[in-house]
Formats: structure tokens, sequence, C-alpha cells
């Protein structure tokens, strides 16, 4: 297979002009999860709770200038934003075993029990939505959930672009043409090379066998020149109950614009 490697490396460089490295925040707060790893969230509005998942080499700071979360809040929402383990405000444990098993969804599961959550939505964006489509498998209180900037790519083991990046960050592999990129700007802001070596390799997986069974109602959305993690008319063919809404842009600033939050919102309040 021919690889692209300009559109590989701008799927992972996907929150590069919006990640700021981590300040903090009034709202902020923290929890201890299930290994007692500190995972901070911020949390704000008292309506129907709404969890937003970040994407690789960011933090949940990425989501604050976007018109989604701007819109969220006008809406009425509580916006929920996690760390995830790794990455912000959030513990970044230094052993493999600390990202095993599923560790991430792990951590949105015992944030919702902190939180003392009934019910909820969950959108997610790049490996947001990785991340995401695992925690649907195993979490009953998610009413709606959103796939952004998403392909069927991560359904695959073996996925080679992962296992580059995976091998790129651990320091297995030398930075090439695909990695380069990704590794210049983690190390220009600061980011912990091993942990994200750490977060590839033991990135979720979810068969489509597994998303078949999925029976929540499912927006999958994804700019016009985004094919960087596969075809989101896949990804959308798998779920029994979803809708596909492709808008402008690209793997880097679609979730960022106003016509993104758009067909979000629109999603979330239909009936």
């Amino acid at each position: 297979m021919r690889l692209n490697y300009p559109l590989l490396i701008i799927a992972f460089l996907v929150t590069f002009s919006n990640c700021n490295p981590p300040v903090g925040d009034d709202s902020e707060s923290s929890f201890y999860s299930f290994d007692k790893t500190r995972i901070a969230y911020t949390d704000e509005g008292k309506g129907e709770p709404v969890i937003l998942i970040h994407g690789f080499i960011s933090n949940g700071s990425s989501w604050n200038n976007t018109a989604l979360k701007k819109q969220l809040m006008e809406n009425g929402y509580r916006v929920i934003i996690p760390d995830l383990r790794g990455n912000g405000n959030s513990d970044k444990p230094q052993s493999a075993d600390a990202y095993k098993n599923n560790a991430e969804v792990k951590d949105l599961v015992a944030l919702a029990d902190h939180l003392g959550l009934t019910s909820f939505m969950a959108i997610g964006y790049s490996r947001g939505s990785i991340v995401l489509a695992r925690l649907l498998t195993r979490e009953t209180r998610i009413s709606k959930a959103v796939f952004g900037g998403m392909g069927l790519d991560f359904t695959n083991p073996e996925w080679d672009r992962r296992i580059a990046f995976a091998d790129a960050f651990s320091g297995r592999a030398e930075p090439n043409e695909m990695t380069e990129g990704a590794i210049n700007y983690a190390k220009s802001i600061n980011a912990d090379l091993k942990v994200l070596g750490f977060l590839q390799d033991y990135q979720p997986v979810t068969s489509t066998e597994e998303l078949r069974k999925i029976k929540n109602e499912i927006l999958v959305i994804c700019g016009d020149q985004d094919r960087d993690n596969g075809d989101p008319e896949e990804l959308k063919n798998q779920f029994q109950n979803s809708t596909l809404i492709i808008v402008e842009g690209d793997h880097n600033n679609t979730y960022k614009q106003d016509n993104f939050a758009v067909g979000v919102l629109t999603f979330l309040t239909s009936s």
C-alpha cells in the first residue's frame, strides 16, 4: 500500500494550532481513577452532561476556543472535558502497564461515576473517537455519541500508522517522513514522548463486529477534505442507528468550525 505521508502527519497533528500547554483553570478539578492515577478535568454548566474527548498529542484545552464548546454552553449543556491520562494536567505514569487494557476507557467510566452521572452524551475527535468506540462497548449510560474526524482504520489491530507512531515515539525506530513532524511538535510543547509511545502501543481497538452491536444513536461527522483515518461512510455503516454529516474542512481544522458545531448540536437536540 502506498502511503501519503503529508496526510498521515496531518492526522496526528490534529489540534496543534489550538492545543496549548496545560494551564490552570478556575473550573478544573481532578480525581483518582481506578488505579490511583490522577485525572484532571473541567466541568462547566448545569444542564444535560456532554463529555468531550480530545485527540493525540493534545489535552482538554484543545476544545476551549471551538465553536462547539461555545454553542454547547450557550444551549445550556453541562460540558465536561477530561485530560486523558498521559496528557495535559493529568498524571503521566511511566509504566507501560498503566496504559494497557483500555485504561483510558476505564478512566472515563470512573469520571462518570465520580460525577454521579446517570446519563450523558459523548463527543470524540480523531483519537478521541477511537477511545469513544471502546467506551460504547462497555458503558450503558451514553445516550448519544459523536465520532468526529474518523473512518474505519482504527478497527485494524495492525493499523500501519498506529504501529509507525508507536515505534517512533517509543524510540524503537528513528523518526521518518511519516512521524518526524509529530515528534517535533510533541517536543516543542514538552510532551512526554515515552508516554505518547505507550498511548499508541496500547490504543484501544474495537472490531467491526463489536461496532455492529452498538445500539446507541451515533453521529459520524467529518470534513470533506478529511480521509486521514479512513472512510467515514464505512464507519457510519457499521452502526445500527447512525447518521453521517460531511462538512467543509480538513482533519486539522474541522472540529473548530461553526459548521461542525451546528451539525453536532442538531444531532444532540434531535428526538
